[in-house]
């Protein structure tokens, strides 16, 4: 109830100093501009005094808050017949008013420039006592699109569906795409769908008429840009050669394993052998024969020194004792169990027959049975 009385009591109020006060806004101006960033706006704000408006001229700009939680931000301010043009740090430099002298009646002002943070709804107030009058105006700053990117997604091959899409990074929504195409006949596929605003379009069961030049352009009420795709629309892949060549390369790969495989067990058991070898002692290996290339050599020795001490007419009469034949290899290895027996002897001529008939008697060494000397 005191609230109710409060907000009428303000209206009354209001009223009184109205109709006491000759304070008028004047402006005809748009209650609403938009503009591209980058751009300059102008917010118009006139205004006429009476005589009975005699107190100090006040001239306020102020950004108002979006929620009543927080306090309007004061933009420019005019106070004692100056100007405050750098109260607000993040517009300084960008912000002045139209009119050298606003007291004359324009307030004015002009931003140059804009940038998105700048958008909001921007008041003018005009204070002489006792007169108040303000006026809003809503600027939004619009950013026009970038250059948009155009490509397309998963495969371009014949009888799929394509999907060709055009995304500008920056721009104040609403963002419209719209798909053209710029070569051959210049008609978009009869089985395309566009999306004007995502930005795509898809081309159902696609076609090789479908291949050629796409243009995308990206706009918005402040600006506009464009991109070029070239879409080219391949034949199908030969699959039963992919899948044979498959079939093939798996093949030759598993066979140059078994090769490999093979190689490096066959080297692995030839060391393992040769490793056996070396280490393996053999005990059929006869003992060396010195002893019968002694007595050979002995024996041999013996008969030619004999024979050489003989005279031609007597050699004939010469008889070769027992003991001239050296005994093999087989009969130097049998056991003596096994020996053969000795040839018979020839009758041996007695020393002084040999004598008589011219003969040298020549001492032969005894030998035993393995042909060793006595």
């Amino acid at each position: 109830m005191e609230l109710l009385t409060m907000r009428f009591g303000c209206m009354v109020l209001s009223c009184v100093i109205g109709l006491v006060s000759g304070l008028e806004i004047t402006s005809t101006g748009p209650a609403s501009i938009q503009k591209a960033s980058g751009e300059s706006a102008k917010l118009d704000c006139q205004f006429t005094l009476a005589s009975e408006d005699t107190g100090p001229l006040d001239i306020e700009w102020s950004l108002r808050a979006p929620d009543n939680q927080r306090e309007d931000t004061v933009v420019l301010l005019y106070s004692g017949d100056r100007a405050y043009e750098d109260y607000y740090p993040p517009m300084k430099g960008r912000v002045h008013f139209n009119s050298p002298d606003p007291k004359n009646g324009d307030a004015s002002i002009s931003l140059t420039g804009l940038t998105s943070s700048d958008s909001g709804t921007y008041q003018c107030k005009v204070k002489k006592a006792p007169g108040i009058r303000s006026k809003k105006i809503l600027l939004t700053v619009m950013v026009k699109p970038s250059r948009p990117r155009c490509y397309s997604e998963g495969t371009t091959q014949e009888g799929k569906d394509i999907v060709m899409r055009c995304v500008s990074k920056e721009g104040t929504n609403p963002l419209q795409y719209v798909w053209e195409k710029t070569s051959g006949n210049k008609l978009l596929p009869p089985t395309a769908t566009l999306d004007t605003a995502a930005g795509t379009i898809i081309v159902k069961n696609a076609s090789a008429s479908a291949s050629g030049s796409y243009r995308c352009t990206a706009s918005n009420l402040v600006g506009t840009d464009e991109c070029v795709l070239q879409l080219n629309v391949t034949p199908p892949p030969n699959t039963a050669g992919i899948v044979a060549g498959s079939i093939i390369a798996v093949l030759l790969f598993l066979l140059i394993i078994a090769i490999i495989l093979f190689c490096f067990c066959r080297a692995r058991n030839r060391k393992k052998y040769e490793k056996e070898i070396c280490n393996e002692i053999r005990e059929d290996v006869p003992p060396p024969k010195s002893r019968v290339s002694t007595a050979r050599s002995f024996t041999v020795g013996s008969q030619r020194s004999s024979l050489g001490s003989m005279s031609p007419s007597n050699l004939h009469e010469y008889v070769k004792p027992q003991y001239d034949k050296i005994p093999s290899t087989e009969e130097y290895d049998r056991p003596p169990s096994h020996a053969p027996l000795p040839p018979p002897t020839a009758s041996r001529m007695a020393g002084p027959n040999l004598s008589r008939m011219g003969g040298i008697p020549v001492m032969i060494p005894a030998q035993n049975r393995d042909g060793s000397i006595v």
